[in-house]
């Protein structure tokens, strides 16, 4: 289960619908009760999308979403994101330096439902959550939170408890 605030919500849906009709992303900090398997989010943390077609070139990462072809459907930023590895870095010193830690990812799907993709499940980690927003016609309509399961590397969809 994740636990967040309105406040925290609202952050993301605005950074969602500002970046539209690209993906935002941005890092979740709090703490991750392993005995209750709650991770209580402290602080939203909004970062730059640095998705670039030289990102997939040197990540050797392609598309298996099985829709469509790259030559298909365009893999920019409307369709990608990327955390740069420097930020995840500078940002988990920022997050220790306060007593949290990163306990998740979140990131926005534009014209397109807040359930994983493929390649967002290839790139999981199972100790995270994983928020993801869907933005409308570039309004934040939806968010769920998934973790990917150890056993099956499958996701599942997570509760999300508000409090304030």
């Amino acid at each position: 289960m994740l636990i967040c605030s309105d406040d925290h919500k609202r952050v993301i849906a605005s950074h969602a619908a500002q970046t539209y009709p690209e993906e935002c992303c941005g890092l979740l900090l709090g703490v991750w009760d392993s005995a209750s398997e709650r991770r209580r989010l402290r602080l939203v943390v909004p970062v730059d999308n640095t998705w670039s077609t030289e990102v997939e070139a040197l990540e050797g990462l392609s598309d298996d979403d099985g829709a469509q072809t790259a030559a298909e459907f365009s893999l920019d930023r409307r369709r990608r994101y990327w955390i740069a590895p420097r930020t995840m870095l500078k940002v988990q010193r920022e997050a220790r330096d306060r007593g949290l830690n990163i306990i998740g990812v979140y990131h926005s799907h534009p014209d397109y439902p807040a359930v994983p993709s493929e390649r967002d499940r290839q790139l999981a980690w199972s100790d995270y959550s994983y928020l993801i927003v869907s933005v409308q016609a570039g309004q934040s309509v939806d968010l769920k939170s998934w973790y990917l399961q150890d056993d099956t590397q499958q996701f599942v969809e997570e509760a999300i408890a508000t409090e304030s």
